[in-house]
């Protein structure tokens, strides 16, 4: 076996899987969970998947043929999904001290000086206890590279020869083997290849896993860049992408959402940056950033004929960055005040603070003096807020300016409760 190799471990339909786990009624039926307002499917189960639906379909085009096949539909619930995330990435975590958490579903592995272990047997120990302790079904793919690990881990979840097992480790097939599967993966199903990248790479005569695991990486990166060379050169088993055991900063940070319902009132605007800014600014003091800029923004629906369009923007600086809550939705506030424009029906807004640093790096303010007895109180206000929002559920605590009825809130027909953060919504067992 290589000195090092990685493991992927990723939820099957991550989203559906949750709902799954707290009504057992929807186990064996088609399920989309629909994106915000309702409006398209973001998940889709394997029922529904061989109905035909595809990923980003929307819903009223599939209405009528998930009412034919008993199907269901739920509206995207990420309060949920986020938490059984953290609880499946702790399980995951435990069983090597080199983790990166990749996106909600997806976790890698680093496994180096485990020469000795049976790692096939460990993806499925992996897999037994994420389902056990989670109710979550995973695939584990495992190989030297993380691209590998990623090809591998497709194969455990959608190749006959691995999906019962659920665990495809490379290692354990002989090269021959391992090409034939690559020539069955389209060039566009390999792990950092986007589907322009597929197109071009197909006019060359590049259309599976195992035709870019051949090609010359010298002459595609001067036709492409150098992600693609790493993408050719991890094929080929030599690691190019390191594991990032903590996510890089951010570079800037969104807060947006589209309205369940059109929106005309300047009031309802207001309420509506306020919330997203204070979102905003949660996130960034997760991320011990403060922010020196926040652009504020407003937009119609451009999908309805004959209707005025109307897209401003307004950035607003700040003369010392900042990561305070309240100067963020002021700052938002005074945006949407100058740009709202009353003959227009709003179909969106939100905020995007921008030029994110560490915090503690501030330039000084030549006539002004610090209150750093202000500053502390400030500090300690927005990290008690914090702690009680995450421990009682987002909105525990919140300004008032964000308003409490809020009609302006994206549509969710279909929402499931929050079974695992709200005492009221704790599911309950029925003999």
């Amino acid at each position: 076996m290589s000195r090092m190799q990685y493991a992927l471990v990723d939820g099957n339909n991550f989203y559906v899987s949750c709902e799954r786990v707290f009504d057992p009624t929807l186990e064996g039926r088609p399920v989309i969970v629909l994106s915000n307002n309702d409006g398209c499917a973001v998940a889709r189960s394997d029922e529904a998947k061989a109905l035909g639906i595809q990923m980003g379909q929307p819903y009223f085009e599939v209405r009528d043929l998930l009412s034919q096949h008993q199907g269901v539909v739920l509206s995207s619930n990420y309060t949920l999904y986020a938490d059984m995330s953290r609880r499946m990435m702790t399980v995951i975590g435990g069983y090597s001290p080199e983790q990166e958490v990749y996106s909600i579903d997806e976790s890698f592995l680093r496994f180096k000086g485990f020469s000795h272990w049976d790692l096939t047997d460990l993806g499925r120990q992996v897999r037994h206890q994420v389902r056990q302790w989670t109710g979550i079904p995973v695939g584990v793919g495992i190989g030297p590279t993380k691209t590998l690990a990623k090809l591998a881990n497709r194969l455990s979840k959608k190749h006959p020869d691995f999906k019962a097992r659920g665990v495809c480790n490379l290692d354990d097939l002989p090269p021959w083997t391992q090409l034939d599967y690559f020539a069955q993966v389209e060039v566009g199903g390999v792990w950092g290849v986007g589907a322009r990248w597929a197109r071009k790479l197909n006019e060359q005569g590049i259309l599976s896993a195992l035709d870019l695991k051949l090609a010359d990486p010298e002459t595609l990166r001067k036709r492409f860049n150098v992600v693609l060379e790493r993408t050719i050169r991890e094929l080929n088993g030599l690691p190019c992408i390191p594991l990032e055991d903590a996510p890089p900063a951010k570079k800037q940070i969104v807060s947006s959402r589209s309205f369940g319902q059109p929106v005309t009132r300047k009031t309802d605007l207001l309420e509506a940056v306020a919330s997203y800014a204070a979102t905003a600014a949660q996130k960034l003091r997760k991320g011990n950033q403060a922010a020196g800029a926040l652009q504020v923004f407003l937009a119609t629906n451009p999908f309805i004929p004959n209707e005025p369009q109307y897209h401003p923007a307004l950035l607003i600086n700040f003369p010392s960055p900042t990561q305070d809550t309240a100067r963020l939705i002021e700052a938002a506030r005074a945006g949407v005040a100058r740009l709202f424009r009353p003959e227009f029906r709003y179909k969106k807004a939100g905020v995007m603070l921008m030029d994110l640093g560490p915090v503690g790096i501030r330039q000084g303010e030549l006539f002004s003096a610090e209150d750093t007895v202000g500053d502390e109180r400030r500090r300690r206000l927005l990290t008690t807020m914090d702690t009680l929002n995450a421990e009682m559920g987002k909105g525990t605590l919140r300004f008032a300016v964000e308003g409490i009825g809020q009609s302006w809130k994206m549509r969710r027909g279909n929402l499931t409760p929050a079974y695992t953060t709200e005492w009221d919504a704790l599911a309950i067992g029925r003999a």
